[in-house]
């Protein structure tokens, strides 16, 4: 870099550029200054006018001192302004003028989290113009998420506003600014987690355990319904054979092939699926399938009240024969309170209760390995069943209240917002497990069958 490069930056910077010529100016200076003391001294030595003249000098002396200090007050310390309009360090910009006390009462004031999402067109001062009207209502822009559609852009945001401004007066100011099909929702502090982040954590969550794929599909994709269908077709084109390996997007329904060979639909009625969301979903389930069949290690012992140790963890499709065994053990009478019926084979439906795919479950098993009860925690769209089969001679033990407060646990730990669980009114025992855990139920009786569901969260206000 040259020397006149250098000065130029500098001069840039705010600093004063040297120069010989000012150097020459400064030295010209300096013996005009010697000669004119000369010639004071002179004067006031040898004239007759030399106190009036010394006085004088002085006085003319502190006014050019004065002047000197006021004009470097004003200009000489004066910050530079930016090139790019930055008011932010002037004197009398909009933030100092607010006052310190501006933003922390605008922070204070009460608020509400919402996700929204609308359409805009794709076209430059569109996105401006929403945010503009946002501002308009005191409403926070905490995140945007764009999705491209060609002529349309889908804009996901995440917004704080004043907890007294209506959802109704938000969707007007967005309709104003030239949105459409605007969907809101509450949202809660989770949702501050930015989306590569989230979908990190989702991608690791499914990494773990496969019974977390369809929750994390749920969690990437919103409200939204997800069913697992088998992969023989049925004659209505939604069997495995008819869905392509890079699945099938359909304005609010999306098919996607599973690991096992089957088909994972997921259906969002009021919102449509964009090509950003298919695009994620189909990496989870690719993920998914890479890494096969998982459930995590790991198993807890207890003690029951006459003191025999008993140990719980996770089961799977490999623990089928055990579960069978344990099946035939079972009285009719349990297995009918169980299935609501009589039961014939086993293998209809332990192998889909025991895939990871459509749920989770729990296995308590004695000192011996053999498994005395089960307990499962279903995906059923987007509800969550429970159910509970002890064998008859580990009945009225406390494992079957211990099943089901781990059971919702989990579903609490999923984001579930209830659980149900489907059996007979003469099966005091499932009755007495859901009063234990002591959550706000709700009964249904409908032909005999008794349908007890219990409220986990509050749910989620949607306009």
């Amino acid at each position: 870099m040259n020397r006149k490069t250098t000065d130029v930056t500098r001069a840039r910077n705010g600093r004063p550029v040297h120069h010989w010529r000012r150097d020459i100016v400064e030295l010209a200076a300096l013996f005009t200054a010697v000669a004119v003391a000369d010639v004071v001294a002179n004067l006031v030595g040898h004239g007759p006018d030399g106190p009036a003249l010394l006085t004088l000098s002085a006085a003319a002396l502190a006014a050019t001192a004065c002047f000197h200090t006021w004009w470097s007050r004003r200009h000489g310390h004066a910050p530079p302004v930016s090139d790019t309009g930055d008011t932010s360090a002037r004197p009398g910009s909009a933030r100092e003028q607010a006052g310190p006390s501006a933003l922390p009462e605008e922070a204070a004031r009460p608020s509400t989290l919402w996700r929204m999402r609308t359409t805009v067109k794709d076209e430059p001062g569109a996105l401006a113009a929403l945010c503009t009207a946002l501002a308009g209502q005191r409403v926070d822009i905490l995140t945007l998420q764009t999705h491209p559609l060609g002529t349309d852009t889908v804009d996901e945001f995440l917004l704080r506003a004043p907890r007294d401004l209506a959802c109704a007066e938000i969707t007007r100011a967005v309709a104003g600014a030239g949105g459409s099909g605007t969907w809101m929702e509450r949202a809660d502090a989770h949702d501050l987690v930015d989306a590569p982040t989230r979908v990190l954590g989702l991608a690791t969550r499914t990494a773990l355990d496969a019974a977390e794929l369809p929750l994390a599909l749920r969690q990437l994709l919103g409200r939204c319904t997800i069913r697992s269908l088998p992969a023989t077709a049925h004659g209505d084109g939604r069997g495995a054979d008819r869905v392509p390996v890079e699945g099938v997007l359909e304005e609010t329904v999306l098919r996607l092939r599973a690991p096992e060979g089957g088909v994972i639909t997921v259906e969002r009625p009021y919102l449509p699926f964009t090509p950003t969301e298919f695009a994620r979903a189909r990496a989870l389930v690719e993920l998914d399938a890479r890494l096969g069949p998982r459930v995590p290690c790991g198993q807890d012992v207890l003690t029951l009240p006459e003191g025999n140790d008993i140990t719980v963890r996770r089961a799977d499709v490999g623990d089928l024969q055990a579960a069978k065994e344990m099946h035939e053990r079972c009285s009719s009478r349990t297995l009918g309170m169980r299935y609501h019926g009589p039961v014939g084979d086993a293998d209809r439906y332990l192998k889909h209760l025991l895939s990871p795919r459509f749920g989770r479950t729990l296995a308590v098993r004695t000192p011996s390995g053999r498994i005395v009860g089960l307990g499962h925690l279903l995906w059923d769209g987007d509800e969550t069943e429970v159910a509970l089969l002890v064998e008859d001679r580990w009945q009225r033990r406390g494992i079957g209240g211990e099943l089901l407060r781990r059971l919702v646990a989990m579903a609490r730990e999923a984001g579930c917002e209830s659980v149900y669980a489907v059996t007979q009114a003469s099966n005091t025992g499932m009755v007495a497990a859901m009063r234990g855990l002591e959550l706000p139920l709700d009964y249904q009786i409908e032909e005999g069958t008794l349908v007890i569901t219990a409220r986990l969260q509050s749910s989620v206000v949607r306009t």
